[in-house]
């Protein structure tokens, strides 16, 4: 695993929430975990091809999710994740990775993403077990994102 690739997606991510949720989000500790299915969460993976191989994922409580989405949606509330979240929250996934991918490539690092895909519990069968090296953010009143990263 590269450490350094997941500070692109930190820095990505914080800009991004900032701008589409309104919310500063603070960074928890790093680590390396062990990524699992765990009841009612959803995964948003990307793949990554070129200087670097692999895929980051973000992982988040539906409920965290939920309340995401609602901020991208200037306030509406949705109380189950339909297709439109999905769609939404596919593309918060989407703005931070094609960020990151900007910001590696600044770094002279080439990279290609692929679209996001959005992953509910009942159909993670792709998510792990893997270890990845792992970031929270948390962002105050709407919960915790996990940045995931297994790249080589």
């Amino acid at each position: 695993m590269k450490a350094e690739v997941i500070n692109p997606f930190l820095e990505s991510a914080r800009s991004v929430i900032q701008q589409v949720v309104q919310v500063s989000p603070s960074t928890g500790s790093m680590g390396v975990k062990d990524v699992v299915p765990v009841q009612d969460h959803i995964w948003i993976q990307i793949g990554m091809t070129g200087h670097f191989s692999g895929m980051v994922v973000f992982g988040l409580q539906e409920a965290v999710a939920l309340r995401i989405v609602s901020a991208m949606m200037g306030g509406f509330v949705l109380t189950e994740m339909d297709e439109m979240g999905q769609s939404a929250i596919s593309e918060l996934g989407n703005m931070i990775s094609g960020n990151a991918s900007t910001i590696l490539s600044n770094q002279g690092f080439a990279v290609d993403i692929t679209p996001p895909q959005v992953i509910k519990t009942e159909n993670a069968t792709g998510v792990g077990p893997r270890k990845a090296l792992c970031i929270p953010l948390l962002m105050d009143g709407i919960g915790e994102l996990d940045i995931q990263v297994m790249i080589s």
